[in-house]
């Protein structure tokens, strides 16, 4: 079920994101990350790396690990699934994932998700 529509932050358009590339974006006052994949999907995670301790992960490197949509961080390499935030290089690190969609182009980002 979608969030209320005053909840969702227009972030910027699909075609200003490079296809395998990221942005941030400042959404209710927390630093988001936004994706796009080679298929078009489009993913936000919280933009803080907490192993590398930074605010970077929208510059990070966007691919696959087997079949999982990832980031890499661009610091030390670590690899966060887009779907989840879990980190897949250690079980016990997560970043946050928000709501995000595509309307008449323009990519919106919606609250934090609950949970794992």
């Amino acid at each position: 079920m979608n969030a209320p529509e005053a909840t969702w932050t227009a972030v910027c358009r699909l075609d200003q994101i490079e296809v395998e590339g990221g942005v941030a974006a400042l959404v209710g006052g927390a630093a988001v990350a936004v994706f796009r994949t080679h298929d078009d999907t489009v993913h936000a995670l919280g933009n803080y790396d907490p192993l590398g301790r930074a605010s970077v992960l929208a510059r990070g490197i966007v691919g696959t690990r087997g079949e999982v949509p990832c980031v890499a961080s661009p610091l030390h390499k670590q690899a966060y699934d887009l779907r989840t935030g879990q980190c897949l290089d250690d079980a016990a690190v997560r970043v946050p994932t928000y709501d995000v969609r595509v309307d008449r182009g323009v990519v919106l980002v919606g609250p934090q998700r609950e949970g794992p």
